[in-house]
């Protein structure tokens, strides 16, 4: 009985002795630096950025179509694409300044790996074909959205024939 008398009033000290601390006065330090001085403010040592000087020629040749449309599977550029790579590579070479993004994509069909690998090789063969034309390789960049961009919404053949494509995008 003596025991549990004891240690009721031993829990009783600890609880009267952890209420009596008051957090609010705990002193608090101004930890704010003093003496640190702003760098001086310097003159920019970048150039700034020339945009196109051919006027007119910011989205390539006038009239001349951007899309390349493959069949199923395929990365073959068709024949009748012959002239649109004629007219993009005789732009492009006059302008050696400009460059152009050669972006490839897919239909819905197949698995995501699949249709960027898909993508891909349809950019890189438009990408060859301009290279043949004569069109220098670091005005061309080859990239591949797969299924990912589609142009037309759908999934029947229409809409599949305007997804397999690949889109000439002028920067």
């Amino acid at each position: 009985m003596m025991k549990k008398s004891f240690l009721a009033l031993a829990v009783a000290i600890a609880v009267a002795g952890c209420s009596s601390v008051k957090l609010d006065d705990v002193p608090v330090e101004n930890k704010n630096p003093t003496g640190v001085t702003q760098p001086p403010a310097t003159q920019s040592q970048v150039a700034p950025v020339v945009s196109d000087a051919v006027e007119g020629s910011k989205d390539g040749p006038q009239n001349v179509a951007r899309l390349i449309y493959f069949d199923f599977d395929s990365y073959v550029v068709k024949p009748e694409f012959q002239s649109l790579l004629d007219a993009h590579a005789k732009f492009m070479k006059a302008n050696p300044n400009r460059r152009v993004a050669i972006e490839g994509h897919t239909d819905d069909r197949g698995g995501r790996e699949y249709n960027l690998a898909l993508g891909q090789r349809r950019s890189e063969a438009v990408r060859r074909a301009l290279g043949l034309l004569g069109v220098s390789d670091n005005q061309i960049e080859a990239v591949s959205f797969g299924k990912e961009k589609p142009a037309a919404p759908g999934s029947d053949e229409a809409a599949w024939a305007k997804n397999r494509r690949a889109e000439i995008v002028y920067r």
